[in-house]
């Protein structure tokens, strides 16, 4: 079998890969490159999900790229149009001519000897059905390929939906001819899924309800942002979108940052500004008080108050309970209440996975992510000439793809400097005692909680810390050197001099 050669091989054609396409031509211009997307479109998240309303969950000066200024009338925008600016991205850069679609990479092995990685994929032919395995090689493999199964969601064993006699269905594979006009409709979940679904489908079902085990903090925000759009009359639009990005960057940490000081003060005020949304002290004290302080899992975004204004109509209603049975009509709750139902939306969550479900060897041994330690959020003790995208829990996505796109052009510009071609991560003796910590805490969300386990460990000192906290990372990044100690370098060992 004949193996296609590219300097550094990216998996994933989403955000972050597209991201890393764009950094890589104008940070490292010499490098080869290549993008392999199972799916046939890029877009990632974008081009997957196809639910009604389906959304961002943070602004767009936040969630966009930093070298692409984000042009829409809305800065709470839907999905279709965050996929046609990522689109956009990669014809206006050529980022779309290394794009190798229906290629679904599920081996990577790594060889000392040779300094490379070899990526087994299956390449598929979406006309006829066919499908055919390939393999490429690479020096240095980009992983961005997300944090969440593409094969499904999450989706827990209720008791008696094999009884059920309507529909059911998960939001990460919404059939395109779902009709749910003058339906009843139950979407369980209490996340930015569901939050999202309420408002979208009111209109046309007959009632929908959204069945919640606990409730989730929710904070209203105009999809429109006024002040982006007047700074966009008067400065040039780099410039305009750049103090956007600053401004928006440094009013979400400061949130964040008190509800790690004052959780008590800030519950106060997320509750006060829903009860001014739903105006009901028992609505809030019922269904929108959550258990946990803000923040310990992420907030909720309402744009435009749309969830809260489906809730005041008679379309739509929320239950906090929890499920007893599925029945044949619909859901019955552990209280006895009788949910009737027509369709039933599991927006339960995803189904996380490490790097893209792909097998790992280095040099003939499996890697097993969850023995490693994480080496600045973005790569793993003894794994070398690999790096992957993370992004934040507190921040947007985007936001630790261009730190981390522009550490691994550092890294590899420095490689070729130093005529080096393996970068490899190691503990320091000084290490060898680390106290372990979960790769992320302080952070109670299911579906967090259940891929800690198959994630690396995270120390109690640089750099084996993944940090959640983007301004104090920007700064680390930006002036941390390469050469750091930690990352070891190398040559191929059947190019290494002898001794």
């Amino acid at each position: 079998m004949t193996s296609i050669h590219t300097d550094v091989l990216i998996v994933g054609a989403g955000i972050s890969g597209i991201g890393a396409g764009y950094h890589l031509q104008k940070q490292c211009p010499d490098r080869s490159f290549t993008i392999l997307e199972g799916r046939s479109d890029l877009g990632g998240t974008w081009d997957l999900f196809r639910y009604p309303g389906i959304r961002s969950d943070s602004d767009m000066h936040t969630l966009g790229y930093s070298f692409k200024p984000w042009k829409g009338v809305k800065t709470i925008t839907d999905g279709p149009s965050i996929k046609s600016y990522v689109r956009e991205t990669a014809q206006e850069n050529g980022i779309d001519r290394h794009i190798r679609f229906n290629h679904q990479a599920h081996r990577a092995e790594w060889s000392s000897d040779e300094a490379k990685w070899t990526i087994t994929a299956t390449k598929s032919n979406p006309v006829d059905g066919s499908s055919e395995t390939v393999t490429y090689t690479c020096g240095f493999l980009f992983m961005c390929s997300g944090y969440y199964s593409y094969r499904g969601g999450y989706q827990p064993d209720f008791p008696g939906q094999e009884n059920f006699g309507g529909q059911i269905v998960h939001p990460q594979k919404w059939p395109e001819d779902l009709d749910y006009r003058d339906k009843n409709v139950v979407v369980i979940g209490s996340g930015a899924t569901a939050v999202t679904l309420v408002p979208a489908m009111a209109e046309q079902v007959k009632h929908i309800t959204m069945l919640q085990r606990s409730p989730s903090y929710m904070v209203s925000r105009p999809s429109i942002d006024v002040w982006a759009r007047r700074l966009d009359r008067v400065l040039p639009s780099r410039l305009a979108y750049a103090i956007t990005r600053t401004l928006n960057v440094q009013r979400v940490d400061k949130l964040y940052q008190a509800t790690r000081s004052s959780p008590d003060k800030v519950r106060a005020i997320l509750l006060g500004l829903m009860k001014k949304e739903l105006g009901s002290q028992a609505l809030i004290d019922e269904h929108f008080t959550p258990e946990y302080d803000p923040w310990d899992q992420r907030l909720c975004l309402v744009p435009d108050s749309d969830f809260f204004e489906a809730i005041k109509t008679e379309k739509a209603s929320v239950v906090t309970d929890q499920i007893d049975t599925f029945t044949e009509q619909g859901i019955r709750t552990v209280s006895g209440t009788e949910i009737p139902a027509d369709i039933i939306i599991t927006a339960t969550g995803l189904q996380l996975v490490t790097l893209g479900e792909m097998d790992f060897t280095v040099d003939g041994k499996t890697v097993d992510f969850a023995d490693t330690w994480t080496y600045k959020g973005l790569a793993y003790s003894d794994v070398p000439n690999l790096v992957s995208t993370f992004g934040y829990i507190n921040a947007s996505w985007t936001l630790r793809v261009d730190l981390t796109c522009n550490y691994v052009c550092r890294l590899l510009n420095h490689m070729k400097s130093t005529g080096t071609e393996i970068c490899t991560p190691r503990l320091r003796s000084t290490d060898s005692n680390m106290a372990a910590r979960p790769w992320i805490d302080d952070f109670s969300a299911g579906y967090i909680r259940r891929m800690v386990p198959l994630m690396p460990k995270q120390g109690d000192r640089e750099p084996w810390i993944n940090s959640q906290h983007y301004l104090e990372e920007k700064k680390k990044f930006a002036k941390a050197p390469i050469d750091d100690g930690v990352m070891h370098f190398d040559q191929a060992r059947d190019r290494s001099p002898v001794s």
